[in-house]
């Protein structure tokens, strides 16, 4: 899910690809490597701070716990739970990760106690009033994009590669994203988003990275930019837990209605 991929590290974890020959061949083999590296997790949960931010700086806060369950051959599953405010309290979304069709997505509504479907030609759409789009939260698979290397390059004092990367997806609502992708440690320390008409649309920046079970990097903050709406989101992450027992289940459509 994003926050596996927000985490950045299915996303964004990647060992430099040295035998490619092309732009095109390195692209995909940073993308592949770094898929590799965040495999065998199993399962996590987190607690997240949403913080909602207007043009004029004003902010309102969400509570929310997140849970993960990786999936053998496909894409991840994971669940958002709302617990404050009172307004979104009990809202729960639930997203169903593919690699090869259109990612399966839907949010319970307590008010209305009903399950809501997200159609896949509204993936471009704002997660619960963020600067995340429906689609950024689902877990970033290799096959989601063609790529290509740019060039390697600092950011913040971080010798990164640069690399650009198309959706498959002809109801995304990017036409590319550029990763900047740290050199030592193999993270994404920055991504920008295009708009369908090509233009600079957000930006994400993660930071204040941790390993778990010597292994798994995930990023405590994510900070998301809109350059075009000039609002902005941070997420927050606390107490990632691993292998905790989730089972798929528990990320059912009638796993929705139960949570609390």
């Amino acid at each position: 899910m994003l926050f596996r991929t927000l985490t950045l590290s299915a996303m964004l974890a990647v060992a430099p690809a040295l035998s490619a020959q092309t732009p095109e061949e390195r692209g995909l083999a940073i993308a592949t490597e770094g898929d590799a590296r965040d495999q065998g997790y199993i399962d996590s949960t987190a607690n997240m701070k949403m913080i909602l931010r207007n043009r004029a700086g004003k902010e309102s806060i969400r509570n929310v716990r997140i849970k993960s369950l990786e999936v053998e051959g496909d894409g991840d599953k994971s669940l958002s739970i709302f617990d404050e405010p009172a307004d979104v309290k009990g809202t729960t979304s639930l997203t169903w990760s593919h690699s090869q069709k259109p990612d399966e997505q839907w949010l319970y509504l307590p008010a209305l106690k009903r399950v809501k479907r997200i159609s896949s030609k509204n993936k471009s759409g704002p997660f619960m009033g963020s600067e995340f789009a429906f689609e950024d939260i689902g877990s970033q698979e290799v096959d989601k994009y063609t790529y290509k290397y740019l060039r390697d390059e600092d950011f913040n004092s971080a010798p990164t590669f640069v690399v650009e990367r198309y959706p498959t997806d002809k109801n995304s609502g990017y036409t590319k994203q550029v990763v900047w992708i740290e050199q030592d440690r193999y993270l994404a320390l920055k991504i920008e988003f295009y708009d369908r008409k090509g233009s600079l649309l957000k930006t994400l920046v993660a930071s204040d990275f941790s390993q778990y079970l010597d292994k798994f990097w995930r990023a405590a903050k994510l900070e998301m930019t809109n350059h075009q709406s000039g609002k902005s989101t941070t997420l927050e992450f606390s107490d990632y837990q691993f292998q905790t027992g989730l089972k798929s289940s528990d990320f059912s459509k009638n796993a929705l209605k139960k949570q609390r």
